[in-house]
């Protein structure tokens, strides 16, 4: 899905942002809500794609000796194996259908607890929940490297992965998606 675990509540509150702002829509129990109902479809789409993700690098350990011998490259086979296995884990490789199926999911489920109301078609709705997905995806790669520039830049140097690095990482990461109102 292209998100990290750690993504799935900016993704969800970005949701929530715009369906809030989206004038045909109303939340009868408020953003809150609906924002905790998205990041746990989101959340739960994500472990489906963790669970094929284990299961193709088990097959590539078990048979790592052939791969070796074969001089494959790994990250080409795991993702065939991926792709290969992905309907079985109901994982869909294309990112574009992957947003629009999780929007309908997170549609039909905002609508069933009764968290959203609106008065047009379903389609406009699930739209404006597309188009958060578009809007953070394509923001992303953006963002990630604004942040990485003024970590390198700064007088202090910090290790990549370190709990320091991260800690600062996360909170850049935070205000640039504040910046434009992600969050």
């Amino acid at each position: 899905m292209r998100l990290k675990a750690k993504q799935t509540g900016y993704v969800a509150n970005k949701i929530g942002i715009d369906l809030a702002n989206a004038p045909f829509v109303t939340m009868p129990k408020g953003k809150e809500a609906v924002v905790e109902v998205c990041k746990e479809i989101i959340d739960a789409n994500l472990e489906k794609e963790k669970k094929l993700d284990a299961k193709v690098n088990e097959i590539i350990e078990a048979n790592y000796d052939e791969i070796e011998i074969q001089q494959v490259k790994e990250r080409e086979l795991f993702f065939m194996i991926k792709k290969r296995l992905a309907p079985e884990y109901g994982v869909i490789m294309n990112y574009d259908d992957r947003y629009n199926e999780v929007s309908h999911q997170i549609l039909d489920e905002l609508y069933d607890r009764y968290l959203l109301e609106y008065e047009v078609n379903d389609n406009q709705v699930r739209n404006v929940i597309f188009k958060a997905f578009k809007s953070f995806a394509d923001a992303y790669d953006k963002i990630d490297d604004i942040v990485y520039d003024k970590i390198k830049k700064m007088k202090k140097e910090y290790i990549p992965g370190s709990l320091e690095y991260e800690l600062l990482y996360d909170r850049l990461y935070e205000e640039e998606l504040k910046k434009r109102g992600m969050l």
